[in-house]
């Protein structure tokens, strides 16, 4: 069976970054899929965060109409993150009212319409293709583990809007940043996400650009040597606001924000989180910070952690204009990866978008 993982589609941003909405790609990704016997979308497949549910599922219709026939016949699994965790509360809140464990993995069908939600409007959409969804990961193989990756907040040193937001909900939670199960993790960061899907449905479609643009501006105001050190928060720069932060013990984050140290820091993050929850398997995939890997020249030993599980990373399918200019060279960041599995093979990454 030839699994093909992708994330990070962000159907519907604002800024139209969601590259899938470009009708060029929109035809590359449904070649790909149509080539797949098994689809995951691992995370972030839909912008929750900017948009109210009805509008958002009204931008995001088009797409799965068009890939409805390369998805026919197979299983599409749905495995929501940060910006879409909507996705998963009928089936969290199933499980808190009978006052279950979540646990690392679990796979749920979704049936069309109903209580399922925009889970189940989806389904409706691809009425011949078998939906599930899976929180907040899933065994694809024995040896692959696959998760979106926003546990990795808790554990980021890098100091995003999320990540501080993380740290401070750990503490107020009483979690701390040790979050030793997927309970842990959801403790913590599941009040952030309730906040933030709750603000899109209520708030003025100007609130919502503008918040939408929060976390992003950070990276976009980056100094042409790749740091952020002239970076301005307020009134403070970037290492006298990380000093403070960590005074008031929500870090420890570090005012280093060049690319190596980006991508060292989610490595960090990534060891943990695969160590907490698949700590049996040898291969672990995750998506949310956008960067592809490991690809060509990428040292395969940060790519490994301690116990020998290898990391991987399912990229993107939007622009992030902070790391990507489509007038500059590709980077590690460039969208449009597939992750593929294949039977006896190791994951293989593919940018599908190379030749467009």
């Amino acid at each position: 069976m030839r699994i093909a993982v992708l994330s990070d589609l962000h159907l519907g941003a604002l800024n139209h970054s969601d590259v899938v909405r470009r009708p060029a790609v929109l035809e590359a990704l449904h070649d790909v899929l149509a080539r797949a016997d098994r689809i995951v979308l691992l995370g972030d497949a839909l912008e929750l965060r900017e948009h109210s549910l009805a509008r958002l599922l009204e931008l995001a219709r088009p797409i799965f109409d068009r890939l409805a026939d390369a998805t026919a016949g197979k299983r599409l699994t749905l495995v929501p993150g940060n910006h879409d965790h909507a996705l998963a509360d009928p089936w969290l809140g199933r499980v808190r009212v009978a006052g279950e464990e979540l646990g690392a993995e679990n796979e749920w069908p979704v049936e069309p319409g109903g209580w399922h939600g925009a889970a189940g409007v989806i389904a409706d959409w691809l009425a011949d293709t078998e939906v599930t969804l899976a929180y907040p990961g899933i065994r694809l193989r024995p040896d692959v583990y696959a998760t979106h990756g926003h546990y990795l907040d808790v554990h980021l040193t890098v100091p995003r809007l999320e990540s501080i937001a993380a740290s401070a909900m750990a503490r107020i939670t009483g979690r701390g940043a040790d979050c030793a199960s997927a309970d842990d993790f959801e403790a913590v960061m599941a009040p952030l996400y309730g906040f933030f899907a709750g603000l899109a449905q209520g708030a003025s479609p100007a609130a919502l650009e503008r918040g939408g643009r929060v976390s992003r501006s950070v990276w976009s105001r980056a100094t042409g040597n790749g740091t952020v050190g002239a970076l301005l928060l307020g009134r403070v720069t970037i290492p006298a606001a990380v000093a403070t932060l960590n005074r008031l013990k929500l870090g420890p984050f570090s005012p280093v924000l060049r690319g190596p140290e980006l991508r060292r820091a989610g490595l960090l993050a990534m060891a943990q989180v695969a160590d907490t929850l698949a700590p049996d398997a040898t291969q672990v995939l995750f998506g949310h910070t956008h960067r592809a890997g490991p690809l060509t020249g990428d040292d395969e030993a940060e790519w490994t952690t301690l116990s020998g599980t290898r990391l991987w990373n399912t990229g993107n399918w939007y622009v992030e204009r902070a790391f990507v200019s489509e007038r500059e060279p590709r980077t590690p960041y460039w969208p449009g990866t597939v992750v593929w599995l294949e039977p006896g093979e190791p994951p293989r990454l593919e940018n599908v978008l190379d030749a467009i």
